[in-house]
């Protein structure tokens, strides 16, 4: 991946993790942020891979 669709990933990523960060618990955000990245990169849609992200952090509060 080149530095622009870096980028572009990582602006993709912040927008989906807003309305997730509004609503969750307090978390870290580079866990969900690397779990959209991941499932993004591994073709699944921006929401699967929210879903995605939430089920991967989620475990992390308990």
């Amino acid at each position: 991946m080149n530095v622009t669709a870096s980028a572009e990933l990582l602006r993709e990523t912040a927008e989906h993790h807003g309305p997730y960060e509004a609503t969750a618990p307090e978390h870290n955000w580079w866990d969900w942020y690397a779990a959209y990245m991941v499932a993004r990169e591994n073709g699944r849609t921006p929401d699967e891979a929210a879903g995605d992200a939430a089920l991967h952090v989620e475990p992390l509060l308990r």
